[in-house]
């Protein structure tokens, strides 16, 4: 199926778009269409995928939401499943093409590191190196997750992975946390 073109407001790509590290990439966008999915239907409409990007301060649209959506959505469904979120997820990385228009040249180890890196910054909201619990909590309440709504839940996440109990996860704690999840997450169940 083609999709519509993407227009600027979809379109700015950022580094940490696309993860190059497949694992973390197929994480990320499970957990994303989780999100997106509010009444936990194994289906995104448009509507739900509109107000998550609202609530993430991401504007598009509507009828560039809709056309670019609906164009992926299988017949007779009313919404996406998480194959087709991943096959529009491709289509639109593709179509935005690399960040700068270079193709990249690092290995996988480095990208996994670049990776980890933009997504710490996700999280380290301050740029001070660390992700505390209160800028985690801000994170997870702005995706809408139940889990930003307690502290105590919130500090007790970040105390399963600091190893020096500072009380806030520097980069090689949270390396290891994204590696152990992927880990986890990924094995058969």
């Amino acid at each position: 199926m083609d999709a519509p073109p993407v227009s600027k407001s979809l379109s700015r790509k950022s580094n940490s778009f696309s993860l190059h590290s497949p694992s973390l990439n197929t994480l990320r966008l499970r957990r994303i269409f989780d999100i997106f999915d509010c009444n936990g239907d194994g289906l995104i409409t448009v509507d739900e995928i509109s107000q998550a990007l609202g609530r993430l301060g991401l504007e598009a649209a509507p009828s560039e939401l809709e056309s670019t959506i609906r164009s992926h959505i299988a017949p007779g469904s009313d919404g996406l499943r998480f194959e087709d979120f991943c096959a529009m997820h491709r289509e639109i990385d593709e179509t935005i093409g690399d960040y700068d228009g270079v193709a990249e040249t690092i290995d996988a180890g480095d990208r996994e590191e670049s990776d980890l890196r933009e997504a710490f910054k996700v999280f380290d909201e301050n740029g001070d190196g660390y992700i505390s619990a209160k800028e985690l909590q801000a994170v997870l309440d702005k995706l809408g997750l139940v889990e930003g709504k307690e502290m105590a839940r919130v500090e007790q996440m970040i105390g399963s992975f600091d190893r020096n109990r500072d009380g806030r996860v520097d980069f090689t704690e949270f390396k290891d946390m994204m590696r152990s999840v992927t880990m986890k997450d990924l094995r058969p169940q």
